[in-house]
Order: C-alpha cells, then structure tokens, then sequence
C-alpha cells in the first residue's frame, strides 16, 4: 500500500535536492489543501491545479532564498498504518516556532498554530521546518 502524501512530501524533498524550480504531483483534494497550507505560511511561491478529470495534477513553484531551499525538512507523522491524533493541549510548536504541523481537524486542515486558535485538535500529518 502506497502513501500519496508520503509520495508528495518525497516529490517536493528530492526537487529541493536537486534545485528544480518547480514540481508535479498527481492530484487529489488533501494534497491540494496540503499545497495551499505551504502556499499560506509562505514556504512554496506559488501552487496551480491543471489539467482536466483523471489527468489532473498540482504544479507546486519552490520557494529558495540566497540559493538554499525555504522548507529545510519535511517529515510524515501519521502513516495510514499508524495514525496519530493529538488533543488540542498537547499540540506543541515545532523546532521552536520555525517550523509547523499539518493537522486535519473536524474544522478542515489548518496549521498546529491555527488549531490552538481554533481549540481544535486532530490527525497530524506531517511537519515542516
């Protein structure tokens, strides 16, 4: 069994590596919202959804300042053969308020900082820094 967010996170890592302006990923809602999520806190420059039906896919434009990378490191935290869920208390600020969790919450996916506002706890997906 594959994990697509997995894949995207991945997809997004190795373009960085390798310097690339841009990157495709094969389309679906979560990884759109996640797409808009880095696109509102600033890490990619822009995100654009094309193509039509089955062949729809995300462009994601990386973010790079004086040549190095704006995303640091991605990391997946709930797997589909271990989810992990947080109560709103226990949702903490990552690598000291650099970084910041994607967490889907009854409310929609918002960021760790955004779900304390909201009071909303829920599935972390994945952190970024």
């Amino acid at each position: 069994m594959t994990d697509p967010i997995a894949d995207m996170l991945n997809r997004i890592k190795n373009a960085q590596i390798l310097s690339c302006e841009e990157v495709t990923i094969p389309f679906s809602k979560l990884k759109y919202e996640i797409a808009k999520i880095l696109e509102q806190e600033k890490v990619v420059k822009k995100i654009e959804k094309l193509g039509k039906k089955s062949r729809k896919i995300i462009k994601i434009n990386l973010r790079y300042e004086n040549g190095k990378s704006v995303i640091s490191g991605l990391k997946r935290i709930s797997k589909p053969g271990r989810r992990v869920y947080f109560p709103v208390k226990k949702i903490r600020s990552i690598r000291g308020g650099y970084g910041f969790t994607i967490i889907s919450t009854p409310k929609g996916l918002m960021t760790n900082k955004q779900a304390r506002k909201e009071k909303s706890g829920g599935e972390m997906i994945c952190e970024i820094w």
